[in-house]
């Protein structure tokens, strides 16, 4: 019993030891920007909370429910095999047009203005502080991308959670990039990564600023954050509104279906193209990702004219079949005649005003 209880405490050491010194795991928020936070109405004791309460844990029969679907649940949660890249037409993208280039979950380069921005850039092989543990990507391994990118004006993170904010991914990107727009407490992650104080500006729900011509403002979603076992809702969390000349633009980030949709779109709307989360839901995780059908609701509280369903394609981390999000949100797209564009992953998008980019069903 002695020696179990010296390898346990071993581990134990071994993996509060790698969760505080791995870099990939980041930094909390110091004392002066907790001291900052306490004073906005969404920090509460020392964490970020939700516009509306929100149930955020789990029953140990969802934990038993979990392991059984883990087991028998649905069969076709991945693709047969790796899912192919489009060639990228860089050339489309460095051009003055506005674009829209997918990489699979919620990571997409947007061109407005002629300038280019990254959301959420999660390039990397695993949605996973770790290689050997986590779901593994659909596609190729994508961080060789960064190499051939044109610099990049912005990127702008909506969470800190692994398929958001990935490690490997700022690491390659924090020299190609001009400036960081991120939730509150998220600076303390980039800059523990090397990335310099002076390029990243923190907002808060609601805040809005410039940037280079363009219209950027943070905005509300249901949901969380945090890197590690002990610091949720460390940081916030949130979608971005990007307004150009010729394109109104939204992308969601993650969350649950909730109000704060309309309360958007009757800021900020409408918009040429929402970029709506719609994978990766459960019954058991409702209050903090829509289904498809709430996705298409959402777009329509956001007086949207285009719609486009991201968190999907790239990453297992639910227990549903891998096309049945984009298949359901088609449907529902149908049922309220809304306009959807579905591009491969890789394809560059026009946004030109007309859309005409036809669904190639090219998960089918």
């Amino acid at each position: 019993m002695s020696y179990l209880f010296i390898f346990l405490l071993a581990i134990c050491v071994v993996v509060t030891l790698f969760i505080n010194l791995h870099p990939v795991f980041g930094r909390n928020p110091n004392s002066g920007q907790k001291e900052r936070y306490s004073k906005f109405g969404n920090y509460d004791n020392g964490k970020f909370v939700n516009q509306v309460p929100t149930k955020m844990d789990m029953n140990a029969f969802d934990y038993f429910s979990m392991i059984k679907d883990s087991i028998s649940g649905a069969k076709d949660r991945n693709p047969a095999g790796q899912l192919p890249v489009s060639k990228i037409d860089w050339n489309k993208i460095k051009s003055e047009e506005d674009s829209l280039t997918w990489f699979g979950h919620s990571a997409f380069l947007l061109s407005i203005n002629n300038k280019k921005i990254l959301v959420d850039p999660m390039l990397g092989p695993t949605a996973s502080p770790v290689s050997f543990v986590g779901s593994k990507r659909y596609s190729e391994d994508m961080l060789h991308l960064i190499d051939e990118m044109p610099p990049i004006d912005a990127v702008f993170i909506t969470h800190d959670h692994y398929d958001h904010l990935d490690y490997p991914s700022i690491k390659k990107l924090k020299n190609k990039v001009n400036h960081f727009f991120v939730p509150l407490g998220v600076s303390a992650h980039l800059i523990d990564w090397g990335v310099k104080k002076e390029k990243i500006t923190e907002l808060n729900w609601w805040d809005e600023t410039e940037f280079q011509g363009l219209t950027v403002a943070f905005t509300p979603s249901k949901h969380f954050s945090g890197r590690g076992p002990l610091n949720r809702n460390s940081t916030l969390w949130g979608g971005w509104v990007i307004l150009g000349d010729k394109t109104r633009f939204y992308t969601s980030g993650d969350g649950g279906y909730d109000t704060h949709f309309k309360e958007i779109g009757k800021k900020y709307g409408p918009f040429d193209l929402t970029l709506m989360e719609g994978g990766q839901y459960d019954r058991r995780w409702s209050w903090v990702h829509m289904t498809p059908e709430e996705s298409v609701q959402a777009h329509l509280d956001l007086n949207g004219k285009n719609m486009m369903l991201i968190h999907w394609g790239a990453f297992t981390l639910a227990y549903h079949g891998w096309t049945e999000p984009i298949e359901r949100a088609f449907n529902a797209s149908e049922k309220f005649g809304v306009s959807m564009i579905a591009p491969a992953i890789g394809e560059t998008v026009p946004l030109d005003g007309e859309f005409s980019i036809p669904a190639s069903f090219w998960w089918k």
